[in-house]
């Protein structure tokens, strides 16, 4: 994969977390979109009850691509593909060292990718993904933004993040956060002029000696 120059922008307060600009270079971000526009069509991405989100918490929808895509097809897709630049890259490694609650992230053998959407009056109350080491939020939408809310909010810290597009938040599991209602006018749900992320949780599973796995990392 090319190699370029990413700007990663390190923070210990109000809790540990990097913001990267411009993750994607070009020709990534055109593998990307080719795989949303695709995704937002009809009976594609779904509801929480249906992809195991938080009922209740949230009416935006999503999907998880590891249950549609075996290990072994996982090649098919191009954001299952492309992402996978967060762990190949030296990003993880920054990341580690910004506070000891996030030492072992450059140790990372095990992710999931889930991509959810956000149209008008779609939001994700406060919750905290406590089951989940780490979280990596990337964001993208179509320009010229039409638009307005979606920030990802940090409520315990008066805190949030505007979420430019191609643009990736990485912060510990543990912190409590929530996606601001989105608001647009004019613009249907399979237009896609709303906002898009793609998640990768991702962490450590310890491994016995024969390989076969101590415990599971579940993700709700």
């Amino acid at each position: 994969m090319k190699k370029e120059s990413l700007e990663v922008l390190a923070y210990t307060k109000p809790f540990p977390h990097l913001i990267i600009k411009n993750f994607y270079n070009t020709e990534e971000l055109e593998l990307i979109w080719d795989e949303l526009k695709f995704l937002t069509r009809p009976g594609k991405l779904l509801e929480a009850k249906d992809f195991g989100g938080v009922v209740g918490k949230t009416n935006s929808h999503a999907l998880f691509l590891d249950k549609v895509y075996a290990e072994k097809d996982r090649n098919i897709s191009n954001i299952l593909t492309v992402n996978r630049k967060l762990f190949d890259t030296e990003v993880l490694r920054v990341f580690s060292e910004l506070h000891d609650c996030c030492s072992i992230a450059k140790y990372c053998n095990y992710d999931v990718t889930k991509v959810r959407y956000y149209h008008d009056g779609e939001y994700y109350k406060p919750h905290t993904d406590r089951s989940i080491q780490f979280l990596g939020f990337s964001y993208f939408y179509k320009e010229p933004k039409k638009f307005e809310g979606g920030e990802i909010y940090f409520p315990d810290y008066n805190y949030e993040y505007s979420c430019d597009n191609n643009s990736m938040i990485i912060l510990p599991g543990w912190v409590t956060h929530g996606v601001r209602m989105v608001k647009i006018e004019n613009s249907d749900y399979y237009d896609g002029w709303g906002r898009y992320a793609i998640t990768s949780f991702f962490g450590n599973q310890d491994t016995n000696s024969d390989g076969t796995e101590i415990g599971n990392m579940n993700s709700k």
